[in-house]
């Protein structure tokens, strides 16, 4: 193992979780009521459209007098109004999505959060539930995304160290077509990466060291990397969250979709009723339906793909169940993500993973 590799694996054990992609700040997106507006609720999150949609229009079903104005930010600026919104007293969205967890968690610890109890947040896995404030929604796996075209069946790497190996024996033909997030832009590229250290340390460290010979493509985001495999620039996309890999797959069946067999970290995205939301009532409800069986089918079947119960999608290569198999690994939601606000060792961690991966 390198001495780069040795620095970072120690900035890993010192560092904290910090969420927040560096992107334009996406759409804004009202849904009018089915019926004559009753309420409106105010939604911000970090949540493509594309997933939210189904989510919210199925909501709309059940209350049909209630609009919903959906605005899709990136993590860093959601956080950064929602922490604003709650210094002043002021009154930013009814409801936060975001997938940095940790940010969310931050929140709440700084008394931005109102709690709420109900039959569906009491059925919240204890991981996926903190303080009855944050609550995850989603059962999203990390995987290895790959084209069919460029990578033979017998290449197909199925665990972080096969990929490691994969990179180190036939570093020619993939110098260069790996891609993975650029962490100085993505705040879920940096978790996972803390993660896939903690996990697997030795493992994660041989990974590193053929990642830094392999010249890997950084991108800003999941949609980015994928992209790029569509195109054939990218041949494996590692770290890229199931959600998005699995509807990239759906349009294009040149993808393949492997779940790491060794581990496969999963991130539930978080919801939340921030401190000064004007619809407490109607956000409440709001969560409740994306926790409920019904927002948990319609998740599974049109925006999400995976299961909480962890149960695969058709043609995912692994277990049948992230579950049973013990593969699973949950990002839990709780105070230890609050470590994620020690920016000097964000800092230093990133540089040291920039020096040695490198990238293009």
């Amino acid at each position: 193992m390198t001495f780069v590799t040795r620095n970072l694996l120690s900035a890993l054990a010192l560092c904290g979780w910090v969420v927040g992609a560096q992107a334009v700040e996406g759409t804004r997106t009202f849904f009018p009521a089915l019926d004559k507006e009753a309420d409106r609720l105010v939604v911000h999150g970090a949540t493509d459209i594309e997933a939210m949609e189904p989510l919210i229009r199925d909501f709309q079903a059940t209350a049909r007098g209630i609009a919903v104005d959906y605005s899709d930010f990136v993590t860093n600026d959601l956080y950064r109004d929602a922490d604003a919104a709650c210094r002043t007293g002021t009154s930013a969205a009814d409801v936060l999505l975001s997938s940095s967890v940790d940010q969310l968690v931050k929140l709440a610890n700084d008394g931005c959060a109102l709690s709420h109890v109900s039959a569906e947040t009491a059925a919240v896995p204890d991981w996926a539930n903190w303080r009855n404030e944050v609550f995850g929604f989603t059962f999203e796996p990390s995987v290895i995304i790959y084209n069919r075209d460029f990578v033979p069946l017998e290449d197909v790497p199925r665990g972080h160290a096969e990929l490691a190996d994969l990179l180190r024996f036939r570093l020619d033909y993939y110098r260069g077509r790996v891609g993975t997030y650029d962490l100085r832009q993505s705040g879920i590229g940096y978790l996972l990466a803390f993660l896939d250290a903690q996990q697997a340390s030795t493992t994660y460290g041989r990974l590193l060291e053929s990642l830094s010979r392999a010249a890997p493509v950084l991108r800003c985001c999941n949609n980015a990397v994928l992209s790029e495999l569509a195109s054939g620039n990218v041949y494996i996309g590692y770290n890229i969250l199931g959600s998005y890999a699995y509807a990239a797959a759906r349009r294009n069946p040149k993808l393949g979709i492997v779940l790491p067999r060794d581990y496969t970290l999963i991130l539930s995205r978080g919801a939340m009723v921030p401190m000064g939301a004007r619809q407490k009532r109607l956000a409440e409800s709001f969560i409740d339906y994306l926790l409920s069986d019904r927002g948990q089918q319609v998740a599974e079947r049109e925006a999400f793909f995976f299961s909480r119960k962890g149960t695969i999608p058709p043609n995912v290569d692994g277990p049948q169940s992230l579950v049973s198999s013990g593969i699973g690994r949950p990002i839990h939601i709780g105070p230890a993500l609050l470590a994620a606000q020690d920016q000097l060792q964000r800092a230093r961690f990133i540089d040291d993973w920039i020096r040695l991966i490198g990238g293009k």
